[in-house]
């Protein structure tokens, strides 16, 4: 009776019904990582152990670079955790309302952070001034909101009125209140920062890797009434691809080998890993999956770097799939700096997403698009819509959708191919990134199975 009376006391104080200050779970069992989602980082970077007392806590390696979700979605809530640094400087984050993949060609997820650092107290200049990492608010990747006080440098971004964090080696408790839009964060029992009118305001809860050890335990949620009427969809994150799993782990090669599609390795080390990032030299062969899919949707971020095989003419192709000619019957031509790549689907080298800088852009599936023995409407379909490619040096995101013979391809966006059915393709297979003589480099390599929806 006296907890039911004064959890009546606490929410009449809050302005919230006493049956929500009921409702709070744990976020951590204390025994694995079940209700988490590992999206681009290594099975050894989030691991279940124990601290000196002998209390469960998840273990952050901070290797490499990225990001450990919620498996739910969530929109109002108070989380409460304790974390603890092992070195200083310490760098880590909290990221809420996140989305579940990371942006374009980088580790980090669409969403607010709240920040989980450690930094020496005589820090001064540029970092005392214009952030200072103990207990920060800011948005980061597409996110956006209102700081509680405005930041000298006009960012997005709210610096903590009171340093309260503790040192190395010392557990701190952070207590972040996410309702409508607002966010309050509390440090060892005192407010510090804050910030509203924020987008999205319904998304993932991330713990974050960033390049040394952290300790987190005690992780609980109180979810809050959701917003009436319910949030417009602009509000919410990419529920919708949640399903994506990482095939990459952002340290290693572990589940690909380079080599052909029946498993035959090839000596040499052209493909490599560094910064959450697959390197490619343009020497060697195609790296492939171990694994095969079946129907499938995929997400994969790639990269020209700065070095290409000459310069050469190639055609302009049509919306028909045909090569485009000029008033006197020859082919239109520009020239490019010779760059070329792809995506093999289904451990078949026909049914090639490719990547280049031809003037039609890059989701074309050359092998289809010049059968000859193809009706028009398929090697027509097999063209891409439009250009959507980055400029050469930045990231693009190919998003494809491969069920049964059909196949869609998003570049940075844009729908490029639609519905281009591929007769033959196989019914499953791996997946390849392309050797074609060109440097490139490929990082956020997600999928989702598809088979079972």
């Amino acid at each position: 009776m006296q907890t039911k009376i004064l959890a009546a006391t606490l929410a009449a104080l809050v302005g919230l019904p006493s049956t929500v200050l009921a409702q709070s779970v744990d976020l951590f069992n204390g025994s694995n990582l079940s209700g988490w989602v590992n999206v681009n980082t290594a099975p050894s970077t989030f691991t279940v152990a124990k601290d000196e007392s002998g209390s469960p806590i998840i273990r952050c390696s901070g290797v490499p670079t990225g990001i450990l979700r919620t498996e739910k979605a969530y929109e109002n809530f108070v989380l409460e955790f304790d974390w603890k640094h092992l070195s200083e400087p310490g760098n880590a984050g909290l990221f809420v309302w996140s989305d579940p993949y990371c942006a374009t060609g980088v580790p980090f997820s669409r969403s607010i952070e709240v920040q989980i650092m450690l930094t020496p107290d005589n820090i001064d200049g540029e970092g005392r001034t214009m952030y200072t990492g103990q207990g920060d608010i800011f948005s980061i990747w597409g996110a956006s909101m209102k700081p509680d006080r405005p930041h000298p440098g006009g960012w997005e971004r709210c610096l903590p009125s009171a340093r309260m964090t503790k040192g190395k080696g010392e557990w701190n408790h952070y207590k972040v209140t996410c309702n409508k839009g607002v966010i309050k964060l509390a440090v060892n029992g005192t407010e510090v920062s804050g910030c509203s009118e924020v987008t999205p305001r319904k998304g993932f809860i991330c713990l974050e890797s960033e390049g040394t050890e952290i300790w987190f335990k005690n992780l609980k949620i109180t979810e809050l009434p959701a917003a009436e009427p319910a949030l417009a969809p602009e509000m919410v994150c990419d529920l919708a691809r949640a399903g994506l799993r990482p095939i990459f782990n952002g340290l290693t090669l572990e589940g690909w080998h380079e080599g052909d599609v029946n498993g035959n390795t090839a000596a040499g080390e052209h493909w490599s890993v560094g910064g959450n990032v697959i390197h490619f030299d343009g020497k060697g062969r195609d790296l492939w999956t171990n694994e095969s899919f079946g129907d499938f949707e995929m997400q994969v971020d790639w990269r020209w770097t700065g070095e290409h095989q000459g310069k050469m003419n190639r055609p302009y192709i049509g919306l028909d799939g045909k090569t485009v000619k000029n008033p006197d019957g020859s082919d239109k031509v520009a020239e490019v700096e010779e760059r070329d790549s792809g995506i093999y689907l289904r451990g078949n080298s026909k049914s090639q997403v490719n990547m280049w800088v031809w003037p039609c852009g890059s989701g074309e599936v050359y092998g289809y698009r010049t059968d000859a023995a193809l009706p028009p409407e398929i090697r027509a379909a097999c063209a891409p819509r439009l250009n959507a490619d980055a400029p050469v040096g930045q990231w693009n995101r190919f998003r494809i959708r491969m069920i049964g013979e059909t196949l869609n391809v998003w570049l940075n966006g844009k729908h490029v191919l639609v519905d281009a059915r591929l007769p033959g393709v196989p019914k499953t297979g791996p997946i390849a990134l392309q050797c074609h003589g060109s440097p490139i480099e490929f990082t956020n390599v997600m999928v989702e199975s598809l088979d079972s929806k």
